[in-house]
This record gives C-alpha cells, sequence and structure tokens, in this order.
C-alpha cells in the first residue's frame, strides 16, 4: 500500500558545535514539543549514471523514525516567495531490502528507461525533533536537527565505493502550517548561525563531485537576440521568464513543447497506474506535440521531424485503443439509460459491456506492455533531445509574431478548405441514385477531416499565446468550439458502426433486435444535432478563423 503528500521543507548549513535556535521566539510559534531522538539509515538508489538524481528524484529505502519505508521524491514544484515549493513524495511499506515496490517503480520507469536501480549511498543520521506549535495548537512544522554520516556504495556515478563525509544541518518542514512560516523562522535560525543550505537535499550533498548536472527542460542553454538572452530553443529559463514577442519563434515554439512533453513525462505514471482520465492527459499531450511539429515542420530538419512524428502517431494509436473505449463505453451507457426497462434493455447492456470491458482490457494490457519497450524510451529520450537541442534552420531564428502568424495561418487555411470540401460532398449527396449510403459515408469521413484540421488550429494557436495573447486564445476557442463537436458526430458514427456489428448478430431476439434499433436512431438523431451544431459553430467563427492571428 503507498501514500502520497506534499512535503515543503527548508535545509540549513550549520557548524558541529552551534547551539539550537531559541524555536520559541519565531513570530507565531506559542509552544515547542519535547525533543525526540531518532536514529535513521536510508540507503538511496539510483542507477550507475545517476539519471534520478540528474533530474531531482530522489528514491530510498530508509529504517528508523516514524516513517520508515521505500521513499520516492519527485522534483519540487516552483519557489514560493514565502519558501522553497513543495514536492511530492510516495511512501511504501520496508518490504525486501533490494526490491523495489511496482507502485513506486511506477512513478521513475518514464526517467530509469529500462534502467535497473541499484544503492548509491548510505546515510545515517541521528535525528533530534522539535514539534512547533501554533497559538490555536496547531501543529505548524518540525524542526529537525541532524547529525549525518554519508557513505558512497559501489556504482555512485561510477565512483569507487567507500567515500565518506560528516556534516549537520538543520531542517524545517512544514505540517501543517503555512509558507509564511519559513519567512517567520528566518531571522531567528540565522541568529544562531545557520545558513541556507547549498545543497538541495542530502544526497546530493553526499554525492558531491560525482553529483550530475541537471536535466530538464529548464537547462536549456541561452542564446543571444536583439530581444536579450533566450532559451536556444528550449523552455523558460530557471529564473521563470516565459518567451516574449522578441523572441525568435523557435524559441517560443521549444517552450510549448517543452510543457507538452513534462505533461508526458508527468502522465507516464499515472497511466501505468491505471488513474482516472490519465490515458486522455498523455494521448492529448502526445497529439500536441505533433501538431505543433507539424505546423513547424520547416524550422527543423525535415527528417528529425519526420521521425518524431511517425512514433508520436504510433503512441497516439496506442493509447487511443483504451481511451476510444471508455468514450465510448460512457456514451453508450447514457444511450441504454433511455431504453425501456426489461430483458431486452439488460440483454443489450450485457453484450456491450462485455465488447467494450474486452476492448478496453486489452487496450490497457497493450499500452503497459508498450510503456516498457525500448521503442517507447527510446522516444522519449528523442523528444527531450529535440526539446533541448532542436535541429533548427535558419528561418528558426525569424521574429516570433511574424513568422508563427504566417505558419499558424496555413493552419487557418487548412481548415477552411477542409470545410469547403466537406460541403460540397454534401451538396453532392443525394444525385446518384442508389449511392446514399456511400455519399453519407463520404461526408462523416469529410466532416471527421474537419475535425482534425480544426485541432491542428487549436494546437497552433496555443503555441504562441505568450506572443498574440486574446488574438490566439479566441483563434483557438474557435477552432476548439468546431473540433468538440465534430468530436460528438465522430463519436456518434463509430457508435453506429459497433452497435450496427452487435446487431447483425444471427438469431437476436425480436425485442432485442428492436433495442438495437432504438440505439442505432438516438445516435442517428445525434449524428444530425452535431452537424447543425456545427453549421452553427462554423457562421458564427468564420470571421474569427479568416482573420487568423491578424
Amino acid at each position: 500500500m503507498t501514500a502520497e503528500g506534499l512535503e515543503a521543507e527548508k535545509k540549513y548549513d550549520v557548524d558541529a558545535g552551534t547551539a539550537l535556535p531559541e524555536l520559541a521566539a519565531i513570530p507565531g510559534v506559542a509552544r515547542v514539543g519535547e525533543p525526540h531522538e531518532a536514529q535513521l539509515e536510508a540507503v538511496y538508489f539510483d542507477t550507475d549514471d545517476l539519471v534520478l538524481a540528474a533530474r531531482r528524484i530522489t528514491l530510498r529505502r530508509r529504517s528508523g523514525g516514524a516513517d520508515a519505508g521505500w521513499h520516492v521524491k519527485l522534483p519540487p514544484g516552483p519557489a514560493l516567495e514565502e519558501g522553497p515549493g513543495p514536492r511530492l513524495e510516495i511512501h511504501a511499506p520496508l518490504g525486501q531490502a533490494d526490491v523495489v515496490p511496482g507502485k513506486l517503480l511506477a512513478h521513475l520507469h518514464a526517467y530509469l528507461r529500462g534502467s535497473d536501480p541499484a544503492p548509491v549511498a548510505r546515510l545515517n543520521t541521528r535525528r533530534t525533533t522539535h514539534a512547533l506549535y501554533g497559538d490555536d495548537g496547531v501543529h505548524l512544522a518540525d524542526f529537525a536537527d541532524d547529525f549525518v554520516e554519508a557513505e558512497l556504495l559501489q556504482g555512485a556515478g561510477q565512483q569507487p565505493a567507500g567515500q565518506k563525509q560528516q556534516w549537520r544541518e538543520w531542517e524545517l518542514e512544514l505540517v501543517h502550517g503555512q509558507p509564511d512560516v519559513f519567512k517567520a523562522a528566518a531571522g531567528v535560525l540565522a541568529a544562531a548561525g545557520a545558513r541556507p543550505s547549498a545543497h538541495e537535499s542530502k544526497l546530493r550533498r553526499a554525492l558531491g563531485e560525482v553529483r550530475p548536472e541537471a536535466q530538464g527542460a529548464e537547462t536549456a542553454g541561452t542564446a543571444a537576440t536583439d530581444g536579450g538572452a533566450v532559451p536556444d530553443g528550449g523552455a523558460k529559463q530557471p529564473g521563470g521568464r516565459k518567451p516574449g514577442k522578441k523572441w525568435p519563434v523557435s524559441a517560443v515554439v521549444s517552450a510549448y513543447l517543452a510543457g507538452q512533453i513534462s505533461e508526458i513525462l508527468a502522465n507516464d505514471a499515472r497511466v501505468r497506474l491505471e488513474e482516472p482520465d490519465a490515458v486522455h492527459a498523455m494521448r492529448s499531450a502526445t497529439r500536441r506535440v505533433r501538431s505543433a511539429l507539424g505546423v513547424y515542420r520547416k524550422l527543423y530538419g525535415q527528417g528529425a521531424v519526420g521521425r518524431l512524428r511517425d512514433e508520436l502517431k504510433w503512441l497516439g494509436r496506442i493509447l487511443g485503443t483504451p481511451r476510444d473505449a471508455e468514450v465510448m463505453q460512457d456514451r453508450l451507457r447514457t444511450q441504454i439509460g433511455t431504453l425501456p426497462p426489461g430483458e431486452a434493455a439488460d440483454d443489450v447492456k450485457r453484450r456491450i459491456e462485455r465488447e467494450l470491458g474486452t476492448r478496453l482490457d486489452a487496450g490497457y494490457r497493450k499500452t503497459q506492455e508498450v510503456l516498457l519497450t525500448d521503442r517507447y524510451f527510446r522516444l522519449l529520450d528523442d523528444l527531450e533531445d529535440f526539446r533541448d537541442h532542436p535541429p533548427v534552420r535558419p528561418a528558426a531564428s525569424a521574429p516570433a509574431r511574424k513568422a508563427a502568424r504566417k505558419l499558424v495561418g496555413k493552419s487557418t487555411t487548412r481548415l477552411r478548405r477542409a470545410h469547403k470540401s466537406a460541403r460540397r460532398v454534401k451538396d453532392g449527396a443525394g444525385e446518384r441514385p442508389g449511392m446514399e449510403l456511400r455519399d453519407a459515408t463520404a461526408h462523416e469521413t469529410a466532416l471527421h477531416q474537419v475535425r482534425k484540421d480544426a485541432k491542428r488550429l487549436r494546437h497552433a494557436a496555443e503555441t504562441v499565446d505568450p506572443v498574440f495573447g486574446r488574438r490566439a486564445a479566441k483563434l483557438a476557442k474557435a477552432a476548439h468550439k468546431q473540433q468538440k463537436i465534430l468530436g460528438d458526430h465522430h463519436d456518434s458514427v463509430m457508435a453506429r458502426i459497433f452497435l450496427g456489428k452487435l446487431a447483425g448478430g444471427a438469431d437476436l431476439p425480436e425485442p432485442v433486435a428492436t433495442a438495437y434499433g432504438s440505439l442505432l436512431k438516438g445516435e442517428e438523431k445525434s449524428a444530425a444535432k452535431a452537424q447543425a451544431k456545427y453549421r452553427k459553430a462554423h457562421r458564427k467563427s468564420r470571421k474569427r478563423i479568416r482573420r487568423g492571428l491578424a
């Protein structure tokens, strides 16, 4: 069994002989609890090249103390004005000393990418903890006085085992208090001789010279432009600067890609753990990256973009199987509720649930298998390499406003052409006797293309939101409106195909066949309603889409 919680703490370096601070003097602290001493032994796990440490992730097994067990700590969130940002900590029972619990590994596979974690450091800590309480008796925070002995183990950054060091540090960790506790305590701790720690964690201090360079979007290099220093195709800088109007178009695109790649990595664990809506979130981020690469492909080397788009399409298709089954299951459960109660409705429900349940289970099994393949891990490597070292062409250095307006404009033209094509197909329907079914299918296919092009435009507009602001937001909203309506239309088309196959079974009892017929008619009405809504939405958004970002 695992448990999760947000941890917010701040570390301080102190000399071995420093006297404890006057904790009761911290503003807002009404009472200090009796000291509690514990002996902690923690073994930290990582790969030979310390890929987890490079991403500010820690995996440890700690014995002793109130929270003995396996712990994973994910990178902290953005720093707050009052103190450090919180980080997610996941706990699991002690279990076996050399077997990482599966539910913790689920959070790490996207970073380990096939490598096995092994012990890299052992830390023994003599900890004395003082609980800090507020005026109303609320447990604000815990102050820990730690004497640490650290030893590197074989494999830590491929360094010889046995390197040791000792130090003392203080920790202030929130329990039920607010982040302003850090600011309130700063003066008292500094007066006692404490200095904000130069190390984010005990492990990073223990690793010393073998500590790896940080990885991730925040490490992108900088390149000088007339507009100032900007990431070299990367994401926000460590200081939190967002792409601006004077930045080159490649920096704006790369910032967007970095955010979506982070979404893929963040949802990887949620998909593995089969959390609600995780497949949808990961699939959406995958599609956004693919759309952006398609819209801005001329800024980059074609080979790299083509390979990435092909692999993203493959991943999207894998994620689509369970997601599509989920969507159809929810849709038809609602429709079944409209049938008259009785044996026929129950029979139809059982058949539909059995068929879609089988699809869903098979889709999830396949997804779980794929997320452990070398092909998937190579895709993650390639995405991060593209983010950090984009194969830009000279055109990528053009100012974002001018270049993006032109490239996004091509997506608006593409959507308008798709709409005209769908209208021509519809206008031509019914003119050929005996071809009504084929014409209807052709129109549905054409509308599906409109939906895909609306989605592409929506994603393109999202990429330039930092540059065009409200204009980009309005364009994305107009495209999303059409995409959503036609998404419902496509779901209706797929539901009719599915129901038609079930209804075509031999020797169906008449009441069951009638029930299927009722569902099919309901879906036909839903499709017609969606088409009418789309025509209305198109009329309302026609001018906005024609103008694009102008």
